[in-house]
């Protein structure tokens, strides 16, 4: 259920008040911390068999509106151009874990408010079971608000945010995936980004922050600001748009316009709750060493997403 809206200064919240106190936390990371992240991933990841199962966050919709559930005989899946059989094909109405992570930078092309109001709508439209963590980053990402569903408190803590420094985006991804999201593996995980995607500065680079993002199954929607940059040439990182198109195309989101947030806020919260799906296969002849292209594909009628590549 969202949260209820009230025209008056004073909001109702129906949804569960979270007893977790709030902490600030500075997440910051260098070259180091990096190479080891990375190579202790390797070392977990444990070389599949052709017995092990591979579980993929797929989001469907009827073209017509229609709400019937859809069905693995309504889904196709390529994995490395080679069509797999799909094992289980089941709704996750499970509750998600949000994380927003909203550009706090000097040079955004949002002043404090309309990032506090593209961040606040999130907080009324959850459903029961839903949780929040907001990040600012600039040249650091910082927890404005902890993991909640108290829209409430989430309003007052708001107030923290302020803009300066550079926008470290992939630095932030990367911690936020790292330090809030691998844990919850269990989990329905999705983050919020809130930016015109322009990096500066960060030690990562963007083919690590999405390879992150795809190693965990993690989807990205992405609430645009304008483009500071205005679609200037820039030397070794991609321009603010593609990586915007990038984030959300390569882990099966989507991108909404800054100006409308309670819009964005109503789709997505709806979406994770109404429209995920999760596809199970037995990978058969694919390369497990190598990067591997996904593609999942709808019958007629049927719009299907997933994330678009398997890191090694």
């Amino acid at each position: 259920m969202h949260a209820e809206r009230e025209s008056s200064s004073t909001r109702r919240v129906k949804i569960r008040r979270s007893d977790a106190g709030w902490r600030a936390l500075v997440f910051s990371l260098c070259a180091a911390c990096l190479a080891a992240t990375l190579s202790a991933q390797a070392g977990r990841r444990a070389h599949p068999t052709s017995e092990a199962s591979s579980a993929l966050n797929v989001v469907a919709t009827r073209a017509n509106g229609a709400t019937a559930p859809i069905t693995s005989k309504d889904i196709s899946l390529f994995d490395n151009g080679v069509e797999q059989t799909i094992k289980n094909f089941a709704p996750d109405l499970s509750p998600a874990r949000i994380v927003l992570l909203v550009d706090n930078s000097l040079t955004i092309r949002a002043d404090v408010e309309k990032l506090e109001a593209a961040t606040r709508e999130f907080a009324y439209e959850i459903y029961d079971g839903d949780k929040l963590l907001i990040v600012g980053y600039d040249n650091n990402a910082e927890i404005v608000s902890d993991w909640t569903d108290n829209a409430k408190k989430i309003e007052t803590e708001l107030k923290a945010f302020r803009k300066k420094g550079d926008p470290h985006l992939f630095d932030a991804v990367l911690a936020v995936v790292e330090d809030a999201l691998r844990p919850l593996s269990a989990q329905k995980r999705a983050i919020v980004v809130v930016s015109d995607g322009l990096d500066r500065g960060s030690k990562t680079n963007f083919k690590q922050a999405l390879s992150a993002l795809q190693s965990l199954d993690i989807t990205v929607y992405c609430v645009q600001a304008q483009d500071r940059t205005r679609g200037a040439i820039r030397r070794d990182v991609p321009k603010p748009r593609q990586v915007i198109d990038d984030l959300a195309e390569g882990t099966g989101g989507r991108i909404f316009p800054i100006d409308d947030p309670r819009a964005a806020a109503n789709a997505i919260c709806d979406e994770l709750r109404k429209n995920r799906y999760v596809l199970s296969y037995l990978p058969q002849s694919v390369p497990y060493s190598e990067a591997r292209r996904l593609l999942v594909m709808g019958n007629e009628g049927i719009n299907a997403r997933a994330k678009t590549m398997q890191p090694p």
